[in-house]
């Protein structure tokens, strides 16, 4: 998985130490790991298939779900699998290249996942303000449209951060103190002035997630006015019940990605296994979570997932 060219200068691997003061620990620490991981990929995985077999959910919304769960897959496979071995089998060892490769599926997975998030809530705003031409402005084509520009400007933020890091001598001691090549703590390793690399790092995820998050709340206050304007309360709690899902994701998804961050780069007297848990918690939760969420608050959704789930356990009873 070496795609970055490194300068003869850099040391061949780095050792990923998981979690180092908890090192004793390491398998029970990997049981919640594991069935996170797990739970993500069947989670994900079945929300593929459903979306994909039933001709009536190929929507906007819920290919939007799709492109989520994808993102949510590689992201989390970029780092789970490794993680696993370092708990299972005491395999710390990753090259250079391969470091740098897990970083930038990882920050440019988490990039991903907040546009598709914009783009849930700006899919929202026209389903509750302009329901009547939403099928005309929001089409599949559109939706796809949307996506690559998700997906470009995540390569094109986070790209940088790797090549940055490419370039910089790296000091004897290559120990990383975390479970995988987070960008902050690899940057740590090296024996070179930093600064850029600390600044591009905050001010990428500072503005983006802050342009996020403004766009997010600019969809959420038309929406509320829209809302407060209707005068059925089934249609008013309706129409709130159309932003539950995608609201509990956001509140998932960005405070603990906004905290790890901060203490990444301002908390420098927190503890290291701090820092690992709340980067964990960041890329864990959400994935497993997500499809429960939108599996349990959106009925059509439900419906056709209960349908399937029935059909593959009576197919297994039968075998």
């Amino acid at each position: 998985m070496e795609v970055f060219n490194l300068t003869s200068s850099d040391p061949s691997t780095f050792i990923l130490m998981g979690f180092p003061a908890l090192e004793p620990a390491h398998v029970l620490i990997s049981i919640p790991f594991a069935m996170f991981y797990i739970i993500s990929l069947v989670g994900n995985f079945m929300l593929l298939l459903v979306v994909g077999k039933e001709q009536t959910l190929h929507k906007p919304m819920y290919l939007l779900l799709c492109v989520l769960a994808f993102v949510e897959i590689g992201t989390s496979t970029s780092i789970v699998p490794k993680a696993l071995c370092i708990f299972w089998f005491n395999l710390k060892g990753i090259t250079v290249g391969g470091c740098l490769t897990q970083m930038f599926f990882l920050h440019a997975g988490t990039m991903m996942h907040s546009a598709i998030l914009v783009t849930m809530a700006f899919d929202r705003y026209i389903a509750i303000c302009n329901p009547l031409r939403y099928a005309t402005i929001l089409t599949n084509a559109r939706i796809a449209k949307l996506g690559l520009v998700g997906l470009t400007r995540s390569v094109l933020f986070i790209l940088p951060m790797p090549l940055l890091l490419s370039r910089q001598p790296f000091c004897a001691n290559r120990i990383i103190p975390h479970t995988c090549c987070n960008h902050m703590a690899v940057a740590k390793m090296s024996c070179g002035d930093i600064t850029v690399n600390r600044i591009y790092g905050l001010v990428t995820a500072f503005v983006v997630m802050g342009l996020d998050l403004m766009l997010i709340s600019l969809s959420y206050s038309l929406i509320l006015r829209s809302v407060l304007r209707i005068s059925s309360k089934k249609a008013y709690l309706k129409a709130l019940n159309t932003c539950t899902a995608h609201l509990i994701v956001m509140l998932i998804s960005y405070p603990t990605g906004l905290l790890s961050t901060l203490t990444y780069r301002l908390g420098e007297g927190i503890a290291p296994h701090v820092h690992i848990i709340l980067d964990s918690l960041y890329l864990l939760i959400p994935p497993m979570l997500n499809p429960i969420v939108y599996g349990v608050k959106n009925k059509e959704l439900r419906d056709k997932m209960g349908k399937y789930t029935f059909r593959m356990c009576s197919q297994l009873k039968s075998v």
